[in-house]
Formats: C-alpha cells, sequence, structure tokens
C-alpha cells in the first residue's frame, strides 16, 4: 500500500464542469460599475422603480441588478450596462472606467473573457435633483 504522500497529484479542473449562472456575472458587473467615481446609479429611472419595488416583495431578491444584462457562453461573456452619470463627469472617462472595473472584476472572479462591455448613459444627475421615491403612494 502506498503513503498518501507518495500519490500523484491530480488535476482536479478535468474532473467535472463548472457552470456560471448570467445573474452570478450580473451581480458582480452591477457591483464593479456602482464603485467607479461618478456613477450615480445603473438602469433608468423606471428600472430603478421596478428594482426598488421588488426589493420590498418578500421573495423578491435582496441585490437588485437593474441596468445590466449579460449574455454568458462557455468561455466568454458579453455585458451591456445603463449608467447614470454625476453632472460635471466626463462622460467617456467614466465609461471607460466602468468599463474596466467591470471587465477586470468578471474575467478576476469567473475565470470568462468578457468580449465587450457595451455602456448606454441614459441620464444624468443634477446636484440639486431629488431622489424619485419609487415606494411612496401618491
Amino acid at each position: 500500500m502506498t503513503d498518501f504522500a507518495e500519490r500523484r497529484p491530480r488535476n482536479t479542473g478535468d474532473l467535472g464542469r463548472t457552470t456560471i449562472a448570467d445573474g452570478v456575472v450580473e451581480k458582480i458587473a452591477y457591483l464593479a460599475a456602482g464603485d467607479v467615481a461618478g456613477v450615480h446609479a445603473l438602469g433608468s429611472g423606471l428600472s430603478r422603480s421596478v428594482g426598488a419595488l421588488r426589493k420590498r416583495v418578500p421573495g423578491g431578491g435582496t441585490t437588485t441588478t437593474h441596468g445590466v444584462k449579460v449574455e454568458v457562453g462557455e468561455k466568454q461573456a458579453a455585458l451591456d450596462l445603463d449608467v447614470v452619470v454625476e453632472y460635471g463627469e466626463v462622460i467617456p472617462e467614466v465609461a471607460k472606467a466602468v468599463r474596466e472595473n467591470v471587465i477586470s472584476a468578471v474575467e478576476r472572479m469567473t475565470g470568462l473573457d468578457v468580449v465587450e462591455v457595451n455602456i448606454a448613459v441614459s441620464d444624468v444627475r443634477l446636484p440639486d435633483e431629488e431622489e424619485e421615491a419609487p415606494d411612496r403612494v401618491q
């Protein structure tokens, strides 16, 4: 009988398959984009309102990823982000920073190759603009 220490090392990467759900990549991208300076929010006003309502519904989930759509293949991912930028920020610079942060986070955490990150700036948040209160009944 051979001693445990004498066993050959095994390549465990070949012993099964790992799949990553679209929702996992959406959450990673949502959080990575939100960490970028100049990003006020992700999603249009309507999608943010719907996301806030979903959070209040029992079983509706705690993390919403409004403003993020992904397509995940076996080895690659493509992402579309809908971003609201703070007034005064240079939009192309914010978009570049978002793209870099999202690609870095998704590739590092999932091992997927990100083939594209499309960014649509849907709004600019003005300094004196109040947040919409989607949970109030009018």
